[in-house]
């Protein structure tokens, strides 16, 4: 057995959530996913190729009708020129970052990571053998922002990618348009891959715009987007991704994905072909809506404790309040569940994040200010 597989450090987050899951008496606000259920138009959709007998292995690179109608979606809401052979459907973003990295990278190459950051976007690479380099967000004020020397910094001979979360998780924060366009023409000019991860691209808080690295995605450059069902669908458990890449790169994925999955389910693909349909985008509205509430309760109850500094977000369904004094947020993760409520401490998305926690509000504001009141107490 790898070293590695008995060392790699468990997710704190999976951690914490395993010990209290299910208990009646604990809100759960340490993953991120949403309180509702998946939208009846898409559960409805795979029902129906259930029902049909689509239970057969389908292509690789998924179903030409999901394909199509990724192309239609990413058109419509980024204004992206894409072709069904420079998408790949994947089962689940992870699946997607998994395969592209296995595209790109030998062991003792390097990838440069954001940091905080979703812990498996490290732990990932370091499975493949990949060294990480972390970059860190900076707190100016009540603003995270980034510092792109840091990551032209950072690169080296043996540098192959780098991975940026935006929309990120856990902060909320969201790169600048004219960064996005510095960070495209930097990488390019040093043969570095950009993989976007852009699972939270529709998460977005009121007025804001849907920037997109696709804005600066050419089939002869080296930017590649990630995105998943999950969040904007109310899809975690349906595990259905996607990844628009250059042609040859795709042509690669295809033989990556028949010695990973082989394809995903045709019917959970059918579920999300409704998904990007009228039905979804009204959920996408309905749940925005419902988010900004949640947000703006969880923001009220917190602002009574002066320790708490909740930084302002752009988008996700999550906050990263930094709070005065903590020096372990596991101990206080432990001590809230005993309070009735779930949270992610900060360390959990590495270093960086110690003196924060993150929570996901993506629940009914009334559940969440209730939520926000027992984390209170569990800080006195």
């Amino acid at each position: 057995m790898r070293p590695l597989a008995t060392e790699l450090p468990g997710s704190l987050i999976r951690t914490i959530a395993n010990a209290a899951m299910g208990r009646e008496d604990v809100i759960p606000l340490w993953f991120g996913e949403s309180d509702l259920p998946t939208p009846r138009a898409v559960v409805e959709a795979a029902n129906a190729s259930l029902s049909a007998g689509d239970t057969f292995y389908g292509p690789n690179l998924g179903i030409a009708p999901l394909r199509d109608a990724l192309t239609g979606y990413l058109a419509r809401i980024h204004g992206a020129d894409l072709s069904v052979d420079q998408i790949a459907v994947t089962s689940s973003g992870l699946n997607a970052i998994l395969l592209v990295l296995s595209a790109i990278v030998d062991p003792g190459d390097e990838v440069v990571v954001v940091t905080p950051t979703w812990p498996n976007l490290i732990a990932v690479p370091r499975v493949l053998g990949a060294v990480v380099r972390e970059v860190p967000l900076r707190l100016d004020g009540a603003r995270f922002v980034l510092d792109l020397d840091a990551i032209v910094g950072a690169l080296g001979p043996r540098t192959r990618a780098v991975i940026l979360n935006s929309p990120h998780n856990p902060t909320g924060w969201r790169m600048p348009a004219a960064d996005m366009a510095r960070l495209v023409d930097e990488l390019g000019r040093r043969g570095v891959w950009l993989i976007a991860d852009e699972v939270y691209a529709r998460i977005l808080r009121p007025g804001a715009d849907t920037r997109s690295f696709l804005s600066h995605f050419d089939d002869a450059g080296r930017v590649i987007v990630v995105n998943s069902f999950s969040k904007t669908w109310a899809m975690t458990g349906w595990r259905l991704g996607w990844v628009v890449a250059p042609r040859a790169f795709v042509a690669a994925l295809e033989r990556l994905i028949e010695f990973n999955t082989s394809c995903a389910p045709g019917f959970v693909q059918r579920g999300g072909i409704a998904a990007l349909g009228p039905e979804g985008d009204a959920f996408v509205a309905m749940q925005a809506e419902r988010l900004e509430a949640a947000r703006a309760a969880a923001v009220a109850v917190l602002a009574k404790d002066p320790r708490i500094l909740v930084p302002e977000t752009e988008a996700t369904f999550y906050l990263f309040p930094r709070v005065d004094g903590l020096a372990d947020g596991e101990a206080l993760a432990w001590r809230a569940i005993e309070h009735g409520v779930g949270i992610a401490p900060g360390e959990a998305f590495g270093d960086v994040g110690r003196g924060h926690i993150r929570l996901c509000f993506a629940r009914d504001p009334a559940a969440i200010r209730t939520a926000a009141d027992r984390l209170l107490a569990a800080l006195r």
